[in-house]
């Protein structure tokens, strides 16, 4: 009997001592899983549009270009998404408090007219009781504002399309044609929170570029673009501009001159598409912003506007096709120094290694 026990006593102890092992292995494991794949339960990443690439070949559409670590797009991805789901239901919760306030302000002018009617006219008040209860029975409350805000986030949420890349550590989202938000406003809400502390500093994520228009990599289209984007910079009344009005110009080829063979493969299409050439690209640029703004001149050092161009690595689009993404942005949301650029969401003395 005493052997019996004994014999079990020794099973048991085994037994709890192989699931300890089994749990330093599963935390063990956790450490060495990238963040998304310990969390792939609970993460829902959005899937590839792959019907983006060729609609932005046809149509300009406003977004957002994101630059994150390489091998981290994942990680990145839910950040971001984190990000601007955070900005962008600030916005509209604003608004819907904005309407919601506003049917509130009428539901209570429609009672106190109900009320004057009621004190007016003898005989009547109970059938204008009753409308003064139908009226006012419909008033918002604070459960309407919260179920408002939260639609409202959801479908701004869901409008973003993921669009595939050919290159490493670029992350792009796109609106539908129909719904273009302020892009720039966005970035700069999320500068405004980061500096505030109401948000913290990501960990993936190094830029977000404002994309407010994308178009062919053509000297018509992309003259019209900044010409556009330059004509509602100086329309917008936030903008003090000088005389005569500084600008500069930034120019991304991401994806087509980062290695060697690529660059010699850029040279082989210049005659395709000769906006990949530098100076054709800036000339162009310059071109469209004097179209507007004939007074205009370059300043590189403190300009007041800044037109950014950005060449999409897009996949999925024919051979010899170029699509860019085009912003016009005041010099609060970017550096000078190295290069023109979008500011980073961190210090770049902080950021790890892997920026693009």
């Amino acid at each position: 009997m005493a052997a019996a026990e004994e014999v079990d006593d020794v099973g048991r102890a085994i037994e709890k001592e192989e699931l300890v092992c089994e749990k330093r292995e599963r935390e063990d494991e956790g450490k060495t899983l990238a963040p998304w794949e310990q969390h792939a339960s609970i993460i829902s990443i959005p899937r590839f549009d792959y019907k983006a690439p060729s609609s932005l070949l046809h149509h300009s559409h406003s977004g957002f270009l994101v630059t994150c670590t390489i091998k981290r797009e994942k990680s990145a991805t839910k950040e971001v998404m984190s990000i601007l789901g955070k900005c962008l239901g600030s916005i509209h919760e604003e608004k819907a408090e904005v309407i919601i306030s506003s049917d509130m302000n009428m539901a209570s002018k429609r009672q106190k007219l109900c009320a004057q009617v009621i004190e007016e006219g003898e005989g009547k008040t109970e059938s204008l009781d009753n409308d003064a209860v139908q009226e006012t029975g419909d008033n918002p409350s604070v459960e309407d504002l919260k179920s408002a805000k939260e639609s409202i986030n959801e479908e701004h949420n869901s409008l973003m399309s993921l669009v595939k890349l050919t290159k490493s550590g670029l992350l792009l989202f796109t609106f539908p044609v129909e719904n273009s938000p302020d892009t720039t406003n966005i970035v700069s809400r999320i500068f405004q929170f980061m500096e505030s502390g109401a948000m913290k500093a990501p960990v993936w994520c190094h830029r977000i570029f404002p994309v407010q228009a994308t178009c062919g990599l053509t000297e018509k289209e992309l003259r019209e673009t900044v010409s556009k984007l330059v004509q509602r910079f100086v329309d917008d009344k936030h903008n003090t501009l000088s005389k005569p009005v500084k600008f500069a110009a930034g120019y991304n080829r991401r994806g087509v001159e980062e290695t060697k063979g690529k660059i010699q493969k850029a040279s082989e299409v210049l005659d395709q598409c000769p906006l990949l050439d530098r100076s054709k690209c800036f000339e162009t640029v310059a071109a469209g912003v004097k179209d507007i703004v004939p007074d205009s001149v370059v300043d590189l050092k403190s300009p007041e506007l800044c037109v950014l161009v950005e060449l999409l690595p897009l996949s999925r689009i024919p051979n010899g096709s170029f699509v860019a993404a085009v912003s016009v942005l005041p010099h609060r949301l970017v550096s000078t120094k190295p290069k023109l650029a979008v500011k980073p969401l961190v210090p770049e003395t902080k950021q790890k290694k892997g920026e693009n």
